[in-house]
């Protein structure tokens, strides 16, 4: 087991107000809350409004960590924001993020690795602080899908929802606790399986666009799901053995919130029983990159995760992208 070098301190989210619930979509599409609840876990979804902006959120989430670890904003030197939702392409919305959060001090950057964003991140973060250049590194994971979500597709519509979560990351203050290993990993060649055609450089917005419904996630969901518990798997499997960590050691799995499914059939390839496994889809549906953080602050908060646990969290999004991280909190 490498001796860490840095740690997570703090955590936060956010989530809005506005809940849409399964009986909302039996209004736009030919579904029911049963079909939905069975195949995919989730019972409601949190949507942002125009106001709710990622920057926004995020400040929310981040002053939050800031009092958790009891620095100020000025003492940030980076923040590092995963999203594939960002409020603009020009600049970076960790950009505004910074400006709204007073956080003058910090480098500021997007990571754009869909669900596996957050993961990501913070695998860049912890590089950050083992140059010795950073220390204190705020590590941000969000996203607003339902502005890319159509709501005239039954296959995708039933699935996203808004949210925030972030930590800190910062030189480990004791050997015996942090970032114990990660693993990331890409296969572009599947990209077409999950992915927005239009609105980037490529195909940027016009009316054909607009007419084909270019701008909306489009997924092949069988196939999808097929390569998540594929990857996910290899992903626990893969920290663990950097870490020297056995599946039987780990305190918590921390997995991305897609379906229910695929979470429950992740969990049965890593070897990590359910009562191990922190679950809230039912309550948020899949947020992507906020997924993990949002289920770490709760799991901070509500005693899931006391100092010294040993958490794996694991990660599959589109690129296809997937990723996992073990911490000793």
């Amino acid at each position: 087991m490498k001796r860490p070098v840095a740690e997570l301190v703090g955590t936060g989210r956010y989530v809005p107000d506005m809940v849409y619930d399964n009986a909302y979509f039996e209004q736009l599409v030919d579904t029911s809350d049963e079909w939905i609840r069975e195949r995919t876990g989730i019972l409601e979804r949190h949507i942002a409004s125009d106001d709710e902006t990622l920057a926004v959120m995020g400040t929310r989430a981040a002053e939050q960590v800031l009092d958790d670890v009891g620095i100020t904003a000025l003492d940030l030197d980076g923040i590092v924001l995963g999203t594939a939702t960002p409020d603009r392409l020009l600049p970076s919305t960790a950009c505004d993020l910074q400006a709204e959060l007073g956080a003058r001090n910090a480098a500021a950057f997007d990571i754009a690795a869909a669900c596996s964003s957050f993961l990501y991140s913070l695998s860049v973060a912890e590089g950050m602080v083992i140059s010795g250049d950073f220390q204190n590194v705020l590590v941000v994971g969000g996203d607003r899908l339902s502005r890319i979500t159509d709501y005239t597709d039954r296959a995708t519509c039933i699935l996203f929802g808004d949210g925030i979560g972030a930590t800190l990351v910062r030189p480990v203050a004791s050997g015996d606790r942090g970032l114990l290993s990660s693993y990331l990993k890409t296969d572009g060649t599947l990209a077409n399986l999950l992915y927005r055609p239009g609105g980037g450089g490529n195909h940027p917005p016009d009316e054909k666009m607009l007419e084909e419904r270019g701008y909306y996630i489009k997924m092949a969901g069988r196939e999808v799901f097929k390569s998540a518990v594929k990857s996910m798997a290899e992903a626990c499997d893969r920290a663990l053995e950097r870490a020297g960590v056995s599946a039987e050691e780990v305190d918590l799995l921390i997995p991305h919130q897609a379906n229910i499914r695929i979470i429950e059939a992740t969990a049965k390839h890593a070897g990590i029983p359910m009562e191990k496994v922190y679950v809230n889809i039912d309550r948020y549906g899949n947020t992507s990159a906020a997924s993990i953080p949002i289920a770490l602050d709760e799991c901070v908060r509500c005693g899931r995760i006391v100092p010294g646990s040993l958490v794996l969290m694991v990660a599959f999004g589109g690129g296809f992208t997937w990723a996992s991280a073990l911490v000793r909190w």
